[in-house]
């Protein structure tokens, strides 16, 4: 068939997908339909498991072996002719995927090879669809890491991903997803990863990108902010069906479905909390709150602090040379002191990379670090051997970035959270700790019969929410929560931080909350710390830092946030004087250990000597 101008990029029409398990057949999609004009970006919405990641797989041509495809056709048009994707042959399927058709996918960890450098990995496609030479492909994957927003491409190039925060390996994804300039471009959760400065700058690369080459993307996400930000056309999905398709405009002003008013009125708006000290609870649709029992008072600041670290800093070795020896480290974090109170929500806040999550696996012991103390509950734990502190990681408790990294594969998700209430005997055997699992994932949006499924066969956000409730099983002194929420639909992510502050306000228990999205740190968080090349540049109470921000990386910060509203779309600019230092030190070079000044009786601010703070 010739080349027709009015017909789409892509059309899916009537598709329906089930997946094969040991309970029968589980229908993912039914009568699937949407378009995608050449040059057009449409954002796919709706809750985790509502079908969006396996559209976007059945397109690719990656669907797993017990998945069946009952009906449907995907027609995908090139420049010369039209064709059906789910006839091709594997093969075919090949020469299209990475190509023509490219996608950045959810989970980076489980999307990089582990065993491949990142230049290797950056540089494959190309070579393999043989469009460049290896030396323009190194120079061509160089540059996109740099367009993606990464410092010292030199040593990321070389880099294994287990070496790279979760922002970055996410960065390198997107990188490596644009090296064949495809036509279409399906971006499955690209920004979830990542803080908001970084988020803005990869949005601005895609519109761009998308621009200048008249490429197509399929934008998979739950954030509405992003949406509004850079969507043409919304797809919104519930429960494996289309429930409503129209322009930017007409959903976030004029929504039709249930569905979608109850997903627009759960997005979280940076300054709902400006004339607010204390966090509060999100008031869900159908679920009202008293306003007199908004405010949500658990902090307790009269006594001593739960946890007090001092002088915390983390090196990472980098060996270089024909001996391999340790020529550099990378200062991770930088000597950084803070406290943790009863019941409170300390958030630190920063861009992937700046130490956020390498601080809360140092408190655990999961990464070497060195301090001048650490007081837990008045004792000094830093001395501790391994048999003594091994009690305190059950009153200290973390909830992983990547759900997927962190459930074991081979076993139920009833028994990944049994487990802990197995080992610290808690429960004597599975049947004991049963009942306390089906109340945990209840509690966090699963049904009781999800505890016989393995962590397959479930989405990115439902193996999130099962990483929390696993954490809670022990009901820890502190939970660390490495972007906890982040891979959640805006309803769900609603209802999981009011279970964080109901679990607050029952056991007192303390959350360090580790987050790029600064709209749900505004509703959840006592006091803030934002995190800068492995530094604490400022820190103080929700109130102070976000209403009256003095750093000015702080600023950036806020002023990156997207807003949940078509109309009030901002051009954004950026260069590269944004690109933030290498944080790589010749080994033995001591970094300065900062000083604050006092701005009100419950803010600082960093006064620093080194000129790379100055943002």
């Amino acid at each position: 068939m010739t080349f027709q101008a009015s017909k789409p990029l892509l059309a899916v029409e009537n598709l329906s997908v089930g997946f094969r398990s040991h309970e029968g057949m589980n229908s993912a999609l039914r009568n699937v339909s949407f378009s995608i004009e050449r040059g057009e970006i449409v954002a796919v919405v709706g809750e985790s498991g509502s079908g969006k990641s396996v559209t976007s797989l059945t397109i690719m041509g990656l669907l797993s072996d017990n998945a069946v495809i009952e009906q449907g056709e995907i027609h995908f048009q090139p420049a010369q002719y039209r064709q059906d994707l789910l006839q091709l042959t594997p093969s075919e399927q090949r020469q299209i995927r990475g190509k023509e058709i490219a996608m950045i996918f959810q989970e980076p960890m489980t999307s990089l090879n582990p065993v491949l450098r990142i230049g290797d990995q950056l540089t494959e496609a190309l070579l393999d669809h043989q469009i460049c030479s290896k030396a323009e492909a190194h120079s061509k994957a160089c540059d996109l890491l740099k367009q993606v927003h990464i410092a010292d491409v030199d040593r990321v190039m070389k880099s294994y991903p287990d070496a790279l925060s979760g922002g970055m390996r996410q960065r390198v994804m997107i990188a490596l997803a644009l090296t064949c300039d495809p036509q279409m471009l399906i971006a499955d959760e690209p920004t979830t990863a990542l803080d908001v400065t970084i988020q803005s700058r990869i949005l601005k690369i895609l519109k761009d990108l998308q621009a200048k080459r008249d490429m197509s993307v399929m934008f998979i996400t739950h954030d509405m902010g992003v949406v509004a930000e850079v969507a043409d056309k919304v797809v919104v999905m519930f429960r494996g069906e289309v429930v409503e398709t129209g322009s930017v405009e007409e959903i976030f002003h004029r929504p039709q479905h249930p569905y979608t008013k109850a997903l627009l009125a759960a997005v979280p708006k940076l300054g709902d909390m400006t004339d607010s000290y204390w966090p509060k609870p999100f008031e869900l649709v159908g679920q009202p709150t008293l306003v007199g029992e908004q405010e949500h008072r658990t902090a307790n600041y009269d006594g001593k602090p739960l946890l007090d670290v001092r002088g915390l800093k983390v090196y990472y070795p980098v060996r270089s040379g024909v001996l391999s020896r340790v020529r550099h480290e990378v200062h991770a974090v930088e000597q950084i002191d803070f406290s943790l109170w009863p019941g409170e929500t300390l958030a630190i806040v920063g861009e992937s990379g700046c130490g956020k999550s390498t601080t809360g696996r140092s408190l655990l012991r999961l990464i070497e670090s060195q301090s001048e103390s650490i007081h837990f509950q008045g004792k000094e734990i830093s001395l501790y051997n391994e048999a003594k502190f091994k009690p305190i990681r059950r009153e200290m408790q973390m909830v992983f970035q990547d759900p997927y990294a962190s459930l074991n594969p081979r076993l139920t998700v009833g028994f990944s959270i049994a487990e802990p209430l197995l080992i610290h005997g808690l429960a004597k055997n599975l049947a004991e700790a049963t009942p306390e699992v089906e109340k945990l994932l209840v509690s966090v949006g699963l049904k009781p019969e999800h505890a016989q499924r393995y962590p397959h066969e479930f989405s990115g956000g439902q193996r999130q929410r099962i990483a929390i409730a696993r954490a809670m099983a022990l009901k820890p002194k502190v939970i660390i929560a490495d972007e906890a929420v982040s891979a959640l639909d805006v309803s769900i992510q609603a209802q999981v931080i009011n279970l964080m502050m109901d679990l607050q306000k029952q056991t007192g228990v303390a959350w360090i909350f580790i987050s790029h999205d600064m709209a749900v740190v505004e509703r959840i968080a006592n006091r803030v710390a934002v995190m800068y090349l492995g530094n604490i540049v400022e820190f103080g109470s929700r109130q102070a830092v976000f209403n009256h921000p003095q750093h000015p990386y702080t600023r950036r910060l806020l002023d990156s946030v997207p807003i949940a509203d078509p109309n009030l779309r901002k051009e954004r600019q950026f260069d590269d004087s944004e690109l933030p230092p290498s944080p790589m030190r010749p080994v033995g070079v001591e970094g300065t250990k900062l000083n604050y000044r006092k701005i009100a009786p419950e803010h600082w601010v960093a006064q620093s000597v080194d000129e790379s703070l100055v943002v």
